[in-house]
């Protein structure tokens, strides 16, 4: 049996779009990035230089792709534009905020991994195309130390469920800030949880 090496990714969600400026759900529509979201990316990118990535693996949606061009002018790295990253679909509730669903529809509280927006996918189905994404990623690049732009609902969905965490408003919500690296490896066993949050520098 062939050896198997393991894959350090270093999961990054993209900069900061006007649509999170007002806290309104994009899913698998876009937004911009504000300025300041611009600013941050360059930001990072100056960070993460020297960081020994061999690659970036982006999602295939328009705020991710500039987030990783941004970050990528101080990497140089290649890319590789990987859908099954990509944002929750949130259906029908696209362009609402969390506050107003959750008003609207309580339930959602309490329906833990088997939460779905009406015309949208479950969290069940986000984890189950973001881990086959990595898993094929970690077999096309035995050894690699691969930078991850990606998207809030993807972060969240892998965390949790390495975390064993039920996503229920009764739980203490795992901590995942924006500017930070969220580290996650591939090995004999899969894909387990490294650090979150960690500094980019």
């Amino acid at each position: 049996m062939p050896a198997i090496h393991s894959v350090r990714f270093g999961l990054l969600r993209h900069a900061a779009t006007l649509a999170n400026r007002e806290k309104r759900i994009q899913g698998r529509t876009d937004s911009p990035l504000t300025g300041a979201g611009h600013r941050a990316a360059l930001e990072w990118g100056r960070a993460l230089a020297g960081r020994g990535f061999s690659m970036i693996l982006v999602s295939d949606l328009p705020r991710a792709l500039e987030t990783a061009r941004l970050v990528n002018r101080f990497l140089g790295l290649a890319m590789k534009v990987e859908p099954g990253i990509g944002e929750q679909d949130w259906g029908e509730w696209v362009g609402r905020t969390a506050a107003e669903i959750e008003a609207a529809h309580p339930e959602v509280l309490t329906a833990g991994w088997d939460f779905r927006p009406p015309g949208g996918e479950s969290r069940t189905e986000v984890l189950d195309r973001s881990v086959k994404a990595l898993a094929q990623a970690a077999r096309a690049h035995p050894g690699g130390r691969i930078l991850t732009i990606t998207h809030q609902g993807v972060i969240r969905v892998l965390a949790y469920h390495l975390a064993g965490r039920r996503f229920l408003a009764s739980e203490k919500p795992l901590p995942l800030k924006r500017d930070r690296l969220h580290w996650m490896d591939w090995g004999l066993e899969g894909l387990s949880l490294g650090r979150l949050n960690a500094p980019l520098g």
